[in-house]
């Protein structure tokens, strides 16, 4: 994609480990379902600690096929869902985690794009200072 090897270097193995977008995504969408399979309604309360449960928890997800479903059992306890609802997306989970990877890889392709183009337009900034000045 034209990204320089310096931002790609630092940029992709940082994304790796905390940019878990998909994942964080995936446990949220994945309590709301079990909440309504089980018929229990979260209060805003709930709902708001399922987004910032999901997010902290995505953030310390390996990045290893199934490891999501562990940290989903741990978003359920945070609000009192049924563990056992994780078994309703157990069946499908290696088809969902596919997807969660392919959102956190764009992801991450995105963020060093944006960072490479950045850093490409303040040397251009600071060449253009530096001809001024020897001008």
């Amino acid at each position: 994609m034209g990204v320089s090897k310096e931002v790609t270097s630092f940029v992709l193995p940082l994304g790796a480990t905390i940019n878990m977008d998909g994942t964080a995504i995936y446990q949220g969408v994945c309590a709301i379902f079990i909440a309504q399979v089980f018929g229990i309604d979260l209060s805003i309360g709930q709902q708001l600690t399922i987004v910032m449960t999901a997010v902290l928890a995505s953030i310390g997800t390996a990045g290893v096929p199934g490891s999501g479903m562990i940290m989903l059992a741990m978003v359920l306890q945070s609000v009192g869902l049924p563990v056992e609802g994780v078994a309703l997306v157990a069946g499908v989970d290696r088809i969902l985690d596919m997807m969660r990877t392919t959102v956190n890889v764009t992801g991450d392709a995105a963020v060093a794009t944006c960072v490479d183009a950045m850093q490409k337009r303040a040397a251009a900034r600071k060449a253009r200072k530096a001809e001024k000045a020897a001008a």
